[in-house]
């Protein structure tokens, strides 16, 4: 399938920037339009192209890296990239959490509006996870990939501990605790678990999840 560009037709829209397929790149581009079928030539702007600084946070720590994106792009709070970093050649998923512009954290802004950005890396993370048994709670972590996906009402395991999910806080402060829901790791702030008990039973395993005496 051809390159396709959004430019002006002579024939249907002379004024409103149509779809068109690229017939002919290079210096004197030649498009047909999608709308019509006007075959013509037409001129193809180059998009600028500007260096911007993402502060990227992973775990406990922070470190700076650069991306290259197009002046003319919106970039949201709560959108994911890829920040391809040349100098150091490293690439991390990324997930934008605030904008800097001008003396502003917009939710949303062009490009060439920013000053940098802020973002979370998501190839790992680390999910905390409150377990709690009787009158005391407990915090072990979890470290799994970004999309790793969690099931409120399942088993999962962190290191020795085994535990049944609860109930997840996700970042934007949300609550769910509805058995089968499913949120991936890196949307999720904390969970809340209760202790899986395994014990010998003849000559099978049976288990066992102690109930909350208490609502998180």
């Amino acid at each position: 399938m051809n390159e396709e560009v959004e430019v002006v037709c002579p024939s249907c829209s002379p004024r409103h920037p149509v779809l068109h397929e690229v017939l002919k790149s290079g210096v004197n581009p030649v498009v047909k339009c999608s709308e019509c079928g006007t075959v013509h030539p037409t001129v193809i702007a180059t998009p600028r192209i500007i260096d911007v600084k993402v502060i990227v946070s992973r775990g406990e720590s922070s470190f700076p890296l650069h991306t290259h994106l197009q002046a003319d792009d919106i970039i949201r709070v709560g959108d994911e990239m890829f920040i391809d970093d040349e100098s150091s050649d490293e690439v991390y998923p990324v997930v934008i959490t605030a904008i800097e512009s001008g003396q502003k954290r917009p939710e949303a802004a062009k490009v060439a509006d920013i000053d940098y950005l802020w973002g979370r890396a998501i190839d790992e993370v680390c999910v905390k996870i409150a377990i709690h048994e009787g009158t005391t709670t407990r915090s072990v972590i979890k470290q799994v990939p970004g999309g790793y996906q969690f099931t409120i009402g399942s088993t999962e395991k962190a290191g020795p501990d085994e535990f049944k999910i609860i109930k997840i806080k996700e970042r934007d402060g949300s609550f769910r605790s509805r058995d089968g829901i499913v949120i991936e790791a890196k949307n999720i702030k904390r969970i809340f678990a209760n202790p899986v008990h395994r014990r010998a039973w003849g000559s099978g395993t049976s288990w066992s999840s102690r109930r909350r005496e208490q609502s998180w």
